[in-house]
């Protein structure tokens, strides 16, 4: 149930992030939530969009560096301590967190939290066991 996320390094240079959402934009590919974390020389830019296979293909005829990742994506209460209960969860299971960022819904007042755990599938049992939504590719799709 996990979603695919695109991973793309890019050079910390003026120009380098445009030149990527640009080839996104012109193969009508819309980024759902992104996250850049950058060095002195690259960056690391991670992205949830609604098309991954065209994104996929595009940055890699345009000679960019991606791997695809397969991410857990849970939908939580938009209010105080909703992301709190999620991390418990998977803290009280043991599982270990690589990252995580956060986007908001249009139109609900829901947060999606995209995670990289060590094991998607017992972080996913985790969060449905403990009453979480889980959200897939099909409900990225429809955002």
């Amino acid at each position: 149930m996990a979603i695919k996320q695109i991973t793309v390094f890019v050079e910390n240079k003026q120009g380098a992030l445009v030149s990527i959402t640009d080839i996104l934009a012109q193969s009508n590919v819309n980024i759902r939530a992104l996250s850049i974390a950058e060095t002195n020389d690259f960056g690391i830019l991670r992205l949830i969009v609604n098309d991954e296979a065209t994104a996929e293909k595009k940055l890699s005829e345009n000679g960019y560096l991606i791997k695809i990742t397969e991410v857990v994506g849970v939908k939580i209460g938009d209010a105080p301590g909703k992301l709190t209960a999620a991390l418990g969860v998977l803290d009280k299971a043991g599982i270990n967190m690589e990252y995580l960022y956060a986007f908001m819904a249009r139109t609900e007042k829901h947060a999606y939290v995209v995670l990289r755990v060590e094991d998607n599938e017992i972080a996913e049992a985790a969060l449905e066991n403990a009453g979480f939504h889980l959200i897939t590719d099909a409900d990225v799709n429809k955002l």
